[in-house]
């Protein structure tokens, strides 16, 4: 069974960031994701997120304080040196996570470096999921590692294919480490979009979804939804499909839209 959420940093734009919960309840959906949480009322979420009978499919992993947060979005995962800053912030974002019973973490891993080599910085972040992986694991937390396309949203952002970061969540070797698989994403990077989820579906976490051209709702591009909701549904994934786009008319239209594909 399909299952949508609304990504409340990019839709409900038109209502304050309190009322969105609401919001996308009203449109029909039963999860939301947001990106970071350092700078939100975690209080005030877990309570929207409980009056409106709403799950929180994900966020972004990250930290409060100020010095770990320097040196985590610093370094990222290509730095050796930043793996302790890595996993600070994934000790504190699994503390939030527990409050908002949230059971999956985001992680991008950053820019590409000039001074060390591609292979390095591949082992790089090998070495950093797989120091974060007994952490999460005992948490009961999903450590999700997202690949970006560099053509035009992402210029400069280490990992675009969702090859190389299924070959590094294998080299990890967890349970509690996968790929965010981003249909947008991988349609601008690599396309072959069906068969790739279908031959790695169990490496798949989490899920973000929005046409090409335009980064909108499904049905405003070149990709059929109708199939890939179906493919996906035909693997057995358990996960969420975050609504991780720009609505074209009101938010409430295009959450309605999208779940008519499903």
């Amino acid at each position: 069974m399909i299952k949508l959420s609304a990504c409340i940093e990019m839709l409900f734009g038109e209502h304050s960031f309190d009322e969105r919960f609401a919001a996308a309840r009203a449109s029909g959906l039963g999860a939301v994701e947001f990106w970071g949480w350092e700078n939100k009322n975690i209080p005030a979420i877990a309570k929207r997120l409980e009056e409106n009978e709403l799950a929180l499919a994900a966020f972004c992993v990250g930290s409060r304080d100020a010095a770990v947060s320097a040196e985590w979005n610093n370094k990222k995962l290509s730095d050796r040196s930043g793996i302790p800053a890595f996993i600070a912030a994934v000790r504190e974002s699994i503390a939030t996570a527990n409050l908002l019973n949230c059971k999956t973490l985001i992680v991008t891993c950053g820019q590409q470096r000039d001074d060390i080599t591609r292979y390095e910085q591949h082992t790089n972040l090998v070495l950093a999921l797989r120091a974060a992986a007994p952490i999460a694991e005992q948490a009961g937390v999903t450590l999700v590692l997202e690949p970006l396309n560099v053509l035009h949203n992402h210029r400069g952002y280490f990992l675009s294919s969702s090859y190389e970061a299924f070959g590094i969540v294998e080299e990890v070797g967890s349970p509690a480490v996968k790929v965010l698989y981003d249909v947008y994403h991988q349609q601008i990077s690599e396309g072959n979009i069906i068969p790739t989820i279908r031959k790695y579906a169990e490496l798949i976490g989490h899920m973000h979804i929005a046409d090409v051209p335009g980064r909108n709702q499904p049905g405003t591009g070149e990709l059929n939804y109708r199939n890939i909701f179906a493919a996906v549904d035909g693997t057995g994934y358990g996960g969420y499909m975050g609504m991780e786009f720009s609505p074209v008319g009101s938010s409430s239209d295009a959450a309605k839209e999208t779940l008519a594909l499903v």
